[in-house]
């Protein structure tokens, strides 16, 4: 009898040292929930983590105005930074951009497009103006002097370097990721140029979800 008794024991034990651990780990996950309400959604890896990432700037919107961040990101934003002139990669990361949004726009979800160039001295305004009217309707284009242009690039963390400018046709090396930016909490998320039109909308809807 002192054996049942003593294994019975040990049973209630084990279930109570189960319970204890079930309600620690559903309470560092909510905890964890509450401190990032992305972090089902997040699939990349952030050094210094999502707050090292963004922050203010001030550029020349397509209209000649001096516009801050504030300005242009007043929703989900998909953010890219390029060059009218580039010959290959930027037409086709923005058009992926540009239906990513599309398919967010049809399931009711409204994020805007934005290009920013880091060609100052060959994208003026009108250049920016002509180039994102033709990949999308809502694309916002923003340039600027090379030091607005250098600080926005240092606040994304973006590397570009131009060759030499005496070639009326040089190009522009640059980083190609697309950034998520939420006017509540900034940068969230960046997106690899493999990432299809319909995966990027995808993780972009989680990531408005999870605000909502």
């Amino acid at each position: 009898m002192t054996r049942v008794y003593a294994i019975s024991a040990v049973t209630l034990i084990v279930a109570m040292l189960a319970a204890i651990a079930v309600v620690i780990y559903m309470g560092r996950g909510q905890q964890l929930a509450d401190a990032d309400p992305y972090a089902q959604c997040r699939s990349s890896q952030i050094a210094g983590g999502a707050g090292s990432i963004g922050g203010p700037f001030e550029l020349v919107s397509e209209t000649g105005e001096t516009v801050t961040d504030a300005d242009i990101i007043t929703e989900p934003t998909l953010i890219y930074f390029g060059y009218t002139f580039c010959p290959d990669v930027c037409p086709l990361d923005t058009v992926r951009n540009a239906e990513a949004v599309d398919i967010l726009s049809e399931q009711g979800h409204s994020v805007t497009p934005v290009f920013i160039s880091v060609d100052p001295g060959r994208d003026t305004p009108e250049v920016v103006e002509a180039f994102t009217a033709n990949i999308h309707p809502d694309m916002i284009g923003l340039t600027g002097t090379p030091e607005q242009t250098d600080a926005a690039s240092r606040a994304y963390r973006t590397y570009y370097r131009l060759h030499d400018t005496s070639d009326e046709f040089y190009l522009v090396d640059h980083s190609t990721f697309t950034y998520l930016v939420m006017p509540e909490d900034g940068f969230v998320e960046f997106f690899r140029r493999e990432m299809s039109p319909a995966q990027m909308a995808e993780q972009v809807e989680c990531f408005i979800e999870a605000r909502s």
